[in-house]
């Protein structure tokens, strides 16, 4: 059963059992669905596949988790935990997430396909891990264990400048 038929058999059971905040929820996502394929829409558009229906369901989850945060420092409890009731029911439609240990196996995989020696080829493992965690993985996270993974504790963009200076504070010809 692909997700958009999952949703829609799930909205209707909503809708028969009288759970308003579930139905609405599900409403939401397939309004978001629905706008998606009209973006996307062009002369041989096909209908989004479950991976692009995952990535819109991951967006709502992670705007939904930034307002409950915004809704705790504005002292909303009630707003907050309506947020959270909504983050659960969109979770409930994602794959089960990756453990720890899983997540690290599909880092040394990625690693090992692309043929990663040092931290500049995070961009390489980080696309070919991608489509494999969508949905199933927090890409902060992910990030940092590819980056712990490649043996780098430093940023990507390189060591800080030497003697500490600032892009500012730096002097030669093309200095400011």
């Amino acid at each position: 059963m692909s997700l958009q038929q999952k949703l829609t058999t799930q909205m209707n059971e909503g809708m028969k059992s009288g759970d308003t905040e579930r139905v609405s929820v599900i409403r939401m996502l397939r309004s978001s669905i629905k706008n998606k394929e009209i973006e996307n829409r062009t002369a041989t558009a096909a209908p989004l596949t479950d991976e692009d229906i995952l990535k819109l369901i991951a967006t709502g989850i992670k705007q939904r988790k930034e307002a409950i945060s915004l809704f705790q420092q504005g002292g909303r409890t009630d707003l907050a935990e309506k947020e959270a009731r909504e983050v659960a029911i969109l979770e409930s439609f994602l794959p089960p997430p990756f453990s720890e240990d899983e997540l690290k196996a599909e880092v040394q995989e990625a690693i090992r396909t692309v043929g990663a020696n040092g931290i500049k080829q995070m961009g390489k493992v980080m696309k070919q891990l991608a489509p494999r965690i969508a949905g199933r993985a927090d890409g902060k996270k992910t990030s940092e264990l590819v980056r712990a993974c490649l043996g780098g504790a430093a940023t990507a963009r390189g060591p800080a400048p030497a003697g500490g200076a600032t892009t500012s504070e730096r002097s030669g010809p093309l200095a400011r």
